[in-house]
């Protein structure tokens, strides 16, 4: 058998005596990086969830399970039965079902399923499991768990509730596994768009909070918020203590100032870099007002945008980490990804340990795999879902005025009671 469950219920139980009939039990326990990316982030270390389940009366051995697919510990321990409960046999586990059948079939083996226990109580200690995972505190430390965890983390960008359950739920189904995203980007620029006021931090620091807690209210991924400039030195202080409070888990802030523009324009609009020295200081008194040592304060480089040099951008980055940040990005405009590659390359070469953050906007055909082998450790898709809204949304409205009614829109239209189906029962 095999588990990621970090509470073990009467519903467990159950279907471990059951499984017991058959033999000695072997249970393997997925591993922290298999639980985060296939169903949520586990309360419990992997060591511990093992711990558990040996000292479950009659189990034989337990194992560790390195992913979502069965196949190495099937090859490894040849069990005559793998057991498990039928609820695998549709949906996004079921190539990890198949391959387990075709694993047992190639050597004599065989799969017995039984009823899922979907009780409602069983469904109420998991939802009273992800409320907790959703408190401020649960959720603030998780970024770094994460990263300490995968080593590469991905976030999609969200400016409102019902975006951010789309960066909750999306999950798809690969190489016998299942991918999701891992956090939350709350984008300036996106939440400015949304409430239809230009990206030069026009839209008040109030405001944008009340972005974050519609989020926060309805999903429990860690939330990276977009910090523009930080404004005044004094003024981010306070931003750092509401944020963390708040439960996020990361505040990106640029190396600029002035009246903020958004860096998709460049050198086509007048932009002053803020010079090394004060931004420093503008980091470390972020980091002093920090109460505690989970939230994390990343220096987001803007030299490449610029045009302001390579030396320029690695001198800023190793200053920026002295200063106190937890965490560097490198932006670009260019549509290749040599300068990013460069940068992370020479700024691997004498820092092994800060994490390093791309907004891969412009250069998008680089894959995640390629970004993690170089280095990379946050990947941002920073405006994608404003993106495609926005055309969906025109199309619909130009459909019903052509036509005068809105028939030849229900095509493109998403029936209503599925986006109600995103929407937590309990609201």
């Amino acid at each position: 058998m095999c588990f990621s469950t970090d509470i073990l219920h009467s519903g467990h139980i159950a279907l471990i005596r059951r499984a017991q009939q058959y033999g000695r039990l072997i249970i393997g326990v997925l591993s922290d990086e298999a639980v985060a990316s296939y169903k949520r982030f586990p309360l419990l270390p992997q060591a511990e969830r093992m711990a558990l389940f040996a000292n479950v009366a009659g189990v034989y051995k337990v194992v560790e399970q390195q992913s979502l697919s069965y196949r190495d510990n099937l090859e490894r321990y040849r069990p005559d039965v793998v057991v498990h409960g039928d609820d695998w046999q549709n949906g996004l586990q079921k190539p990890v079902r198949d391959e387990v059948v075709s694993v047992l079939a190639s050597y004599g083996g065989r799969l017995v399923e039984f009823p899922y226990a979907g009780d409602r109580k069983y469904q109420e200690i998991e939802g009273r499991t992800k409320a907790e995972l959703g408190m401020a505190d649960r959720r603030r430390p998780r970024l770094k768990k994460l990263l300490d965890i995968k080593g590469l983390v991905t976030a999609i960008e969200t400016h409102s509730g019902l975006t951010g359950l789309l960066a909750e739920k999306m999950a798809v189904g690969e190489k016998g596994g299942v991918h999701q995203f891992d956090a939350m980007w709350v984008s300036s620029l996106c939440d400015s768009t949304a409430k239809g006021k230009p990206d030069i931090e026009l839209v008040d620091m109030s405001s944008r909070f009340q972005t974050i807690n519609d989020i926060m209210e309805v999903t429990t991924k860690p939330i990276i918020f977009d910090g523009d400039t930080g404004g005044l030195k004094e003024h981010f202080v306070y931003t750092v203590r509401t944020l963390e409070r708040m439960g996020v888990s990361m505040v990106i802030i640029e190396d600029k100032k002035g009246l903020k523009k958004n860096s998709l324009f460049g050198t086509e609009v007048k932009q002053t870099q803020d010079s090394i020295e004060n931004f420093c200081e503008k980091i470390r008194a972020g980091k002093q007002a920090q109460k505690t040592d989970s939230f994390m304060i990343c220096a987001r480089i803007e030299s490449l945008i610029l045009e302001q040099g390579m030396e320029d951008a690695l001198a800023r980055a190793r200053a920026f980490t002295e200063a106190g940040a937890d965490a560097i990005m490198i932006h670009s405009r260019r549509k290749e990804p040599d300068e990013i590659f460069e940068f992370v390359e020479r700024f691997r070469q004498g820092d092994a340990a800060t994490p390093l953050v791309v907004v891969p906007t412009s250069f998008n055909h680089v894959r995640e795999e390629e970004f993690a082998a170089r280095g990379v450790n946050v990947i941002i898709y920073a405006n994608q879902i404003t993106r495609a809204a926005v055309p969906a949304m025109q199309e619909a409205a130009r459909r019903i005025l052509s036509n005068h009614r809105s028939l030849e829109c229900d095509d493109i239209c998403m029936p209503f009671k599925e986006i109600i189906r995103l929407i937590p029962a309990d609201y």
